[in-house]
Protein backbone atom coordinates (compact mmCIF):
# COMPACT_ATOMS: atom_id res chain seq x y z
CA UNK A 1 0.00 0.00 0.00
CA UNK A 2 2.62 2.10 0.74
CA UNK A 3 4.39 1.61 -2.51
CA UNK A 4 1.53 2.10 -4.37
CA UNK A 5 1.35 5.31 -2.75
CA UNK A 6 4.18 6.50 -3.66
CA UNK A 7 4.50 5.71 -7.33
CA UNK A 8 1.02 7.53 -6.97
CA UNK A 9 2.47 10.36 -5.33
CA UNK A 10 5.62 9.74 -8.12
CA UNK A 11 3.23 10.00 -11.03
CA UNK A 12 1.12 13.27 -10.14
CA UNK A 13 4.36 15.27 -10.19
CA UNK A 14 5.64 13.87 -13.00
CA UNK A 15 2.29 14.98 -14.36
CA UNK A 16 2.66 18.28 -12.90
CA UNK A 17 5.89 18.46 -13.83
CA UNK A 18 5.43 17.47 -17.47
CA UNK A 19 2.78 20.32 -17.86
CA UNK A 20 4.37 22.89 -16.41
CA UNK A 21 6.89 22.37 -18.52
CA UNK A 22 4.50 22.40 -21.32
CA UNK A 23 3.10 25.64 -20.46
CA UNK A 24 6.56 27.21 -20.34
CA UNK A 25 7.34 26.20 -24.16
CA UNK A 26 4.12 27.24 -25.33
CA UNK A 27 4.62 30.94 -23.49
CA UNK A 28 7.91 31.73 -24.59
CA UNK A 29 7.38 32.07 -28.23
CA UNK A 30 6.87 35.07 -30.63
CA UNK A 31 9.66 36.95 -32.26
CA UNK A 32 13.06 37.82 -31.01
CA UNK A 33 13.87 41.41 -31.31
CA UNK A 34 14.59 42.96 -34.99
CA UNK A 35 15.97 45.57 -36.25
CA UNK A 36 13.82 49.18 -36.29
CA UNK A 37 12.60 50.21 -39.74
CA UNK A 38 13.71 53.72 -39.86
CA UNK A 39 10.44 55.12 -40.19
CA UNK A 40 9.05 53.49 -37.22
CA UNK A 41 8.39 54.71 -33.83
CA UNK A 42 9.35 51.98 -31.36
CA UNK A 43 7.62 51.78 -28.28
CA UNK A 44 8.40 50.11 -25.26
CA UNK A 45 6.88 48.69 -21.55
CA UNK A 46 9.33 47.14 -18.99
CA UNK A 47 7.76 46.58 -15.19
CA UNK A 48 11.75 47.00 -13.24
CA UNK A 49 10.41 45.65 -9.76
CA UNK A 50 10.71 48.21 -7.13
CA UNK A 51 14.03 48.35 -5.04
CA UNK A 52 13.31 48.66 -1.00
CA UNK A 53 15.77 50.69 0.07
CA UNK A 54 14.98 49.14 3.89
CA UNK A 55 16.49 46.11 2.83
CA UNK A 56 19.93 46.06 2.51
CA UNK A 57 20.25 42.20 1.15
CA UNK A 58 18.17 40.15 -0.68
CA UNK A 59 16.70 40.23 -4.50
CA UNK A 60 14.62 42.83 -4.18
CA UNK A 61 16.57 44.98 -1.72
CA UNK A 62 19.78 46.93 -1.64
CA UNK A 63 21.93 44.20 -2.93
CA UNK A 64 19.77 43.02 -5.23
CA UNK A 65 19.21 46.04 -7.12
CA UNK A 66 23.26 45.95 -7.34
CA UNK A 67 23.43 42.48 -8.78
CA UNK A 68 20.53 43.62 -11.28
CA UNK A 69 21.44 47.49 -12.30
CA UNK A 70 23.83 45.95 -15.55
CA UNK A 71 21.38 43.15 -16.59
CA UNK A 72 18.58 45.61 -16.91
CA UNK A 73 21.16 48.26 -18.42
CA UNK A 74 21.83 45.61 -20.99
CA UNK A 75 18.30 44.71 -22.03
CA UNK A 76 17.22 48.72 -22.03
CA UNK A 77 19.93 49.18 -24.92
CA UNK A 78 18.84 46.02 -26.90
CA UNK A 79 15.09 47.14 -27.11
CA UNK A 80 16.60 50.02 -29.08
CA UNK A 81 13.44 51.98 -28.05
CA UNK A 82 12.42 55.45 -29.14
CA UNK A 83 10.21 55.37 -25.73
CA UNK A 84 9.92 53.15 -23.41
CA UNK A 85 7.74 53.22 -20.27
CA UNK A 86 8.50 52.04 -17.11
CA UNK A 87 6.65 50.82 -14.09
CA UNK A 88 7.53 49.87 -10.29
CA UNK A 89 10.54 52.43 -11.22
CA UNK A 90 11.14 53.20 -7.14
CA UNK A 91 13.47 53.21 -4.32
CA UNK A 92 10.79 52.53 -1.78
CA UNK A 93 12.03 53.78 2.20
CA UNK A 94 8.48 54.08 2.90
CA UNK A 95 6.10 57.35 2.29
CA UNK A 96 5.74 58.53 -0.94
CA UNK A 97 9.41 60.04 -1.36
CA UNK A 98 10.49 59.74 -4.49
CA UNK A 99 13.86 62.16 -4.29
CA UNK A 100 16.32 59.03 -4.38
CA UNK A 101 15.73 56.69 -7.30
CA UNK A 102 18.28 54.44 -8.11
CA UNK A 103 16.93 52.77 -11.04
CA UNK A 104 16.05 55.94 -12.60
CA UNK A 105 19.08 57.59 -12.15
CA UNK A 106 21.22 54.97 -13.11
CA UNK A 107 19.66 53.56 -16.79
CA UNK A 108 19.64 57.53 -17.40
CA UNK A 109 23.29 58.23 -16.75
CA UNK A 110 23.58 54.83 -18.40
CA UNK A 111 22.00 55.85 -21.42
CA UNK A 112 22.39 59.74 -22.15
CA UNK A 113 20.47 59.98 -25.68
CA UNK A 114 17.15 59.52 -23.10
CA UNK A 115 15.12 62.15 -21.28
CA UNK A 116 12.40 61.51 -18.45
CA UNK A 117 8.97 62.79 -19.10
CA UNK A 118 6.19 61.47 -16.92
CA UNK A 119 7.80 62.73 -14.02
CA UNK A 120 8.67 66.03 -11.61
CA UNK A 121 8.97 66.77 -8.29
CA UNK A 122 7.05 64.21 -5.98
CA UNK A 123 5.08 66.19 -3.84
CA UNK A 124 3.22 67.17 -6.86
CA UNK A 125 3.76 64.53 -9.57
CA UNK A 126 4.36 60.95 -8.82
CA UNK A 127 7.66 60.03 -10.11
CA UNK A 128 7.56 56.41 -10.20
CA UNK A 129 6.09 55.60 -13.66
CA UNK A 130 8.46 57.52 -15.90
CA UNK A 131 8.85 57.04 -19.83
CA UNK A 132 11.84 57.89 -20.81
CA UNK A 133 12.09 59.42 -25.11
CA UNK A 134 15.08 60.06 -27.27
CA UNK A 135 15.64 63.88 -26.82
CA UNK A 136 17.30 63.76 -30.27
CA UNK A 137 13.65 63.21 -31.83
CA UNK A 138 11.06 64.33 -29.45
CA UNK A 139 9.94 67.27 -27.84
CA UNK A 140 8.00 66.65 -24.65
CA UNK A 141 5.10 69.55 -24.77
CA UNK A 142 3.02 68.30 -21.95
CA UNK A 143 2.62 65.87 -18.55
CA UNK A 144 0.30 64.27 -16.64
CA UNK A 145 -1.44 62.00 -14.25
CA UNK A 146 -4.41 60.19 -12.63
CA UNK A 147 -4.77 58.31 -9.80
CA UNK A 148 -6.99 55.11 -9.72
CA UNK A 149 -9.02 56.57 -6.91
CA UNK A 150 -12.42 58.21 -6.11
CA UNK A 151 -10.69 61.41 -6.11
CA UNK A 152 -8.53 60.68 -9.48
CA UNK A 153 -6.57 64.10 -9.34
CA UNK A 154 -5.34 64.03 -5.67
CA UNK A 155 -1.69 63.02 -5.64
CA UNK A 156 -1.20 59.85 -3.78
CA UNK A 157 -4.95 59.13 -2.86
CA UNK A 158 -5.79 55.65 -2.38
CA UNK A 159 -7.14 53.14 -4.28
CA UNK A 160 -11.03 52.39 -4.76
CA UNK A 161 -10.76 49.74 -2.19
CA UNK A 162 -8.49 51.51 0.57
CA UNK A 163 -5.05 49.72 -0.98
CA UNK A 164 -1.86 51.14 -1.65
CA UNK A 165 -2.20 54.16 -4.52
CA UNK A 166 -1.61 53.57 -8.31
CA UNK A 167 -1.96 55.94 -11.36
CA UNK A 168 -1.34 56.83 -14.55
CA UNK A 169 0.96 58.91 -15.97
CA UNK A 170 0.97 60.49 -19.48
CA UNK A 171 3.26 63.17 -21.68
CA UNK A 172 2.75 64.81 -24.92
CA UNK A 173 5.10 64.60 -27.17
CA UNK A 174 6.24 66.14 -30.61
CA UNK A 175 8.14 63.96 -33.42
CA UNK A 176 11.22 65.94 -35.10
CA UNK A 177 10.89 64.35 -38.06
CA UNK A 178 7.27 64.96 -38.66
CA UNK A 179 5.85 67.34 -36.90
CA UNK A 180 3.36 65.14 -35.49
CA UNK A 181 2.00 65.10 -31.76
CA UNK A 182 1.26 61.92 -29.97
CA UNK A 183 0.51 61.32 -26.63
CA UNK A 184 1.51 57.76 -24.31
CA UNK A 185 -0.34 56.71 -21.59
CA UNK A 186 1.62 54.48 -19.21
CA UNK A 187 -0.39 52.53 -16.10
CA UNK A 188 -0.20 49.83 -13.94
CA UNK A 189 -3.03 48.06 -12.27
CA UNK A 190 -4.11 46.06 -9.12
CA UNK A 191 -2.38 42.77 -9.41
CA UNK A 192 -4.60 41.47 -6.34
CA UNK A 193 -7.46 42.71 -6.32
CA UNK A 194 -10.45 42.35 -9.76
CA UNK A 195 -12.78 45.28 -8.59
CA UNK A 196 -9.47 47.29 -8.43
CA UNK A 197 -8.43 46.82 -12.12
CA UNK A 198 -11.63 47.03 -13.02
CA UNK A 199 -12.53 50.45 -11.88
CA UNK A 200 -8.83 51.65 -12.51
CA UNK A 201 -8.99 50.64 -16.18
CA UNK A 202 -12.90 52.57 -16.95
CA UNK A 203 -10.93 55.34 -15.31
CA UNK A 204 -8.43 55.52 -18.01
CA UNK A 205 -11.15 54.78 -20.71
CA UNK A 206 -12.70 57.42 -19.49
CA UNK A 207 -9.81 59.95 -19.54
CA UNK A 208 -8.57 58.75 -23.14
CA UNK A 209 -11.77 58.61 -24.15
CA UNK A 210 -12.25 62.54 -25.67
CA UNK A 211 -8.34 62.92 -26.52
CA UNK A 212 -8.98 59.53 -29.15
CA UNK A 213 -12.39 60.99 -30.13
CA UNK A 214 -10.96 64.65 -30.70
CA UNK A 215 -8.49 63.13 -33.35
CA UNK A 216 -5.09 62.59 -31.27
CA UNK A 217 -3.02 59.64 -31.99
CA UNK A 218 -2.41 57.65 -28.13
CA UNK A 219 -0.36 55.00 -27.11
CA UNK A 220 -1.49 52.98 -23.81
CA UNK A 221 1.98 51.05 -22.40
CA UNK A 222 2.25 49.21 -18.99
CA UNK A 223 1.37 46.21 -16.86
CA UNK A 224 -2.54 45.68 -16.94
CA UNK A 225 -2.01 42.37 -14.86
CA UNK A 226 -5.01 40.86 -17.83
CA UNK A 227 -4.58 38.81 -20.69
CA UNK A 228 -5.32 39.81 -23.83
CA UNK A 229 -9.24 39.56 -24.32
CA UNK A 230 -10.05 40.48 -20.76
CA UNK A 231 -13.14 42.71 -20.05
CA UNK A 232 -10.44 45.73 -19.13
CA UNK A 233 -9.14 45.01 -22.75
CA UNK A 234 -12.52 45.36 -24.01
CA UNK A 235 -13.11 48.38 -22.38
CA UNK A 236 -10.22 50.05 -23.45
CA UNK A 237 -11.01 48.90 -26.74
CA UNK A 238 -14.16 51.00 -26.75
CA UNK A 239 -12.66 54.06 -25.82
CA UNK A 240 -11.00 53.58 -28.96
CA UNK A 241 -7.88 51.82 -28.81
CA UNK A 242 -6.15 48.57 -30.18
CA UNK A 243 -3.87 46.40 -28.53
CA UNK A 244 -1.05 44.53 -30.38
CA UNK A 245 -1.18 40.44 -29.70
CA UNK A 246 1.98 40.11 -27.58
CA UNK A 247 2.70 36.06 -27.67
CA UNK A 248 3.07 34.01 -24.77
CA UNK A 249 4.81 35.28 -21.22
CA UNK A 250 5.94 38.85 -20.43
CA UNK A 251 5.80 37.73 -16.62
CA UNK A 252 8.11 34.59 -15.94
CA UNK A 253 7.96 34.73 -11.33
CA UNK A 254 11.95 35.72 -11.25
CA UNK A 255 12.81 32.36 -12.49
CA UNK A 256 12.39 32.60 -16.37
CA UNK A 257 8.90 30.32 -16.20
CA UNK A 258 6.48 30.83 -18.82
CA UNK A 259 3.01 29.78 -17.49
CA UNK A 260 0.95 31.74 -18.43
CA UNK A 261 0.01 34.60 -20.98
CA UNK A 262 0.98 38.00 -21.33
CA UNK A 263 0.13 40.63 -18.93
CA UNK A 264 2.36 43.72 -19.96
CA UNK A 265 0.25 45.40 -23.42
CA UNK A 266 0.78 48.23 -26.01
CA UNK A 267 -2.24 49.80 -27.47
CA UNK A 268 -2.79 52.26 -30.08
CA UNK A 269 -5.31 54.76 -31.65
CA UNK A 270 -3.95 56.95 -34.80
CA UNK A 271 -0.89 54.73 -35.62
CA UNK A 272 -0.34 51.68 -37.60
CA UNK A 273 1.36 48.96 -35.89
CA UNK A 274 4.42 47.22 -37.98
CA UNK A 275 5.38 43.67 -37.24
CA UNK A 276 4.10 42.37 -34.41
CA UNK A 277 5.18 42.93 -31.19
CA UNK A 278 8.21 41.77 -29.59
CA UNK A 279 9.16 39.98 -26.31
CA UNK A 280 12.73 40.54 -24.99
CA UNK A 281 13.47 37.33 -22.75
CA UNK A 282 17.11 37.12 -23.02
CA UNK A 283 18.72 36.58 -19.46
CA UNK A 284 21.43 39.62 -19.73
CA UNK A 285 23.59 38.79 -16.36
CA UNK A 286 24.03 36.58 -14.06
CA UNK A 287 20.59 37.48 -12.83
CA UNK A 288 17.40 38.53 -13.91
CA UNK A 289 16.61 42.18 -14.49
CA UNK A 290 13.24 42.03 -13.28
CA UNK A 291 10.47 39.61 -12.96
CA UNK A 292 8.84 40.88 -15.97
CA UNK A 293 10.08 40.72 -19.96
CA UNK A 294 10.10 44.24 -21.75
CA UNK A 295 7.83 44.11 -24.89
CA UNK A 296 8.40 46.45 -27.66
CA UNK A 297 6.49 47.45 -30.80
CA UNK A 298 6.99 49.37 -33.91
CA UNK A 299 4.56 52.20 -35.35
CA UNK A 300 3.96 54.47 -37.70
CA UNK A 301 1.65 57.86 -36.90
CA UNK A 302 -1.12 58.26 -39.44
CA UNK A 303 -1.50 61.64 -41.06
CA UNK A 304 -3.34 64.11 -38.59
Amino acid sequence: MVRKFLRSILLALAVLAGAFACQSVRNSGGPDLTEKPAEAIRIATLNVHYISARQSEGRWGLSGWEARKDPMDRAVKALDADLIAFQEMETFRGGDDDSENLARSFLLERNPEYRAAAMGYWRTFPSTQPIFYRAERFQMLDQGWFFFSEAPDTIYSRTFDGSYPAFASWALFRDARTGAAFRLVNLHTDYASGENRRRSVALVSERIRPWIAAGETVFLAGDLNARLGSNLHRMLEDAGLTFVPVAGATYHLDRGLNLFGAIDHIGYSGATALGVPMVFREKTGPVWASDHYPVAADFTLNPG
